[in-house]
């Protein structure tokens, strides 16, 4: 029997990695640190101008899109729905994505594609300043029944809640079309932002939820062994990160705490959406929560080493190996 197919709907992105040297950066800029801020044009310029002299890695991304990497790398028949615009970074992206054997189903625009600076302190913690361009573009209608049609799983970027008409057609036409839905809460400033909405996704439509703890605190208020509880009663696999402790995998009364693996952070860009990835690729092959899982740390312990999300083939290779004694 094959595996089960993942479409993941997001943010298509290029993301502008920028090491620095401290926080000064981000405190002249306003913004809220550890977070996703979204911005226009003009202050995504600006914070470009900032970072004109820092040391740069410019890398395709996008949440859900780089656990799609991720779940190719894992051999998991994939694909990813958004939009890029018809420049070189839209080109970049398009070309990598059929590189990494993912099925592009990508929607073109008049407008640039979208960017990410990520500002990444010592210590690993990540400032996002995103201005979404094209990505912003994808619209309600380019939910067809033909583009969900082969697929099993849908991996919902939580980001795309901003678009509350969006994701609701996103989650429902998922629905109709018998797929398995996951959900990545994404940021806690998202969270607080538009609860409602995504309190209405969970407890109709998705089946499996990703929270970090700050994200399941916004969404339940609660400290995180209450909120993965909470969420589990809301669908049917929650699974609440927590940093250097691990995650919280529960699923009706039954609960994991899958370790963390791994404690070396260069840049923490890319691990929420790695665990997802392993997380989510475990469940293609039909492995059970608790492997399901430790693939999901592994994957997020080895995206943490390196700057931006995105390992060579001979990290994958290991990867590779060890999945087969999990």
């Amino acid at each position: 029997m094959g595996f089960l197919r993942i479409l993941g709907i997001g943010n298509a992105l290029v993301d502008i990695i920028t090491m620095l040297q401290d926080d000064q950066i981000i405190r002249s800029l306003n913004l809220p640190k550890g977070s996703m801020t979204l911005v226009d044009r003009e202050m995504s310029d600006r914070v470009q101008q900032e970072i004109a002299n820092e040391k740069r890695l410019l890398v395709t991304g996008g949440s859900v899109a780089n656990a799609i990497n991720g779940i190719a790398n894992l051999n998991v028949p994939c694909g990813f729905l958004g939009t890029v615009g018809q420049d070189d970074l839209g080109r970049l992206f398009e070309e990598e994505q059929k590189n990494q054997g993912i099925q592009p189903l990508l929607i073109h625009s008049d407008l640039p594609t979208g960017r990410a600076v990520g500002l990444v302190e010592p210590g690993g913690e990540r400032t996002f300043a995103t201005y979404l361009g094209a990505a912003s573009a994808l619209h309600p209608d380019d939910i067809t029944l033909e583009r969900l049609n082969g697929f099993d799983i849908f991996f919902i970027e939580g980001y795309l809640v901003y678009n509350h008409a969006l994701i609701m057609t996103a989650a429902l036409a998922a629905k109709n079309a018998g797929l398995t839905i996951a959900l990545d809460l994404s940021s806690y400033n998202v969270v607080e932002v538009n609860r409602d909405v995504l309190i209405e996704l969970v407890d109709n439509y998705v089946d499996i939820v990703f929270a970090n703890e700050e994200e399941a605190k916004a969404f339940t208020g609660m400290e995180p062994l209450e909120a993965v509880e909470n969420l589990a009663g809301r669908c049917d696999i929650a699974i609440v990160k927590v940093g250097k402790e691990g995650a919280y995998v529960q699923q009706g009364t039954i609960r994991h705490l899958i370790p963390a693996a791994g404690d070396l952070v260069v840049d923490t860009t890319g691990a929420g959406d790695f665990f997802a990835a392993g997380f989510l690729s475990g469940i293609a092959k039909g492995y059970n929560l608790e492997k399901s899982g430790k693939l999901g740390a592994l994957l997020a312990s080895r995206v943490i080493r390196v700057p931006g999300a995105k390992l060579d083939e001979a990290e994958w290779t290991e990867i590779r190996n060890i999945e087969k004694v999990l």
